[in-house]
């Protein structure tokens, strides 16, 4: 079974709505149809400590997330846009994450080699693209794999005041975006599993 977890980098802890947790359980359903179990995690809701280490001690729980990112074939990286970028909680996370350039497996690769990634985005103000390129070179960068078209998000009109939420239905170009996101993600995490890559 191919596992996901997905990170809601969203500025606001739980039970408060969030127009990013909508859309990471659209991925997530979509992702089920190909046979793909998942989990969503606030990371507003976990006290992370600012730092680039594995563990910031005194209470972090950054540790303990990291293990489920570990535990997971998938990881789907949520995030509102706020002021054109992605929010400070993405930005830590990111900071976090860049702890396992210098963790390898037993064969001398990146830790996160064979793993995959995908973003999510939402936000009713402009930002969406450079924010996924960011997320997509970062992600890279510590050794996710990203399939084609493994982006998906939702850009409300600007200057506007609606959130995904609160829509009616989700546009027809978000949920197409979602469905190929999963199909490509999913099959990708497969073949990975199947044939690794080689160690150095």
């Amino acid at each position: 079974m191919v596992t996901a977890l997905a990170l809601n980098c969203t500025l606001k802890p739980s039970p408060e709505p969030s127009s990013t947790s909508v859309l990471l359980h659209q991925v997530l359903d979509a992702l089920a149809e190909h046979g793909a179990s998942g989990e969503q995690v606030r990371v507003v809701d976990h006290d992370v400590r600012p730092g680039v280490d594995k563990d910031m001690g005194d209470g972090d729980q950054w540790p303990q997330l990291r293990e489920r990112v570990l535990a997971a074939d998938i990881l789907l990286f949520g995030t509102p846009t706020w002021m054109g970028h992605m929010s400070s909680v993405a930005q830590r996370v990111l900071e976090r994450l860049d702890a396992e350039l210098s963790e390898t497996d037993a064969e001398g690769r990146p830790i996160l080699t064979g793993k995959v990634a995908a973003t999510v985005v939402v936000g009713n103000e402009d930002g969406a693209h450079k924010i996924t390129a960011d997320l997509y070179q970062a992600l890279g960068d510590v050794g996710f794999s990203i399939a084609a078209q493994a982006g998906t998000y939702w850009n409300g009109q600007a200057m506007q005041t609606v959130d995904f939420r609160e829509l009616d239905e989700t546009p027809k170009e978000v949920a197409d975006a979602t469905a190929t996101l999963a199909r490509n993600t999913v099959h990708l995490a497969r073949v990975l599993r199947e044939s690794p890559y080689p160690p150095p």
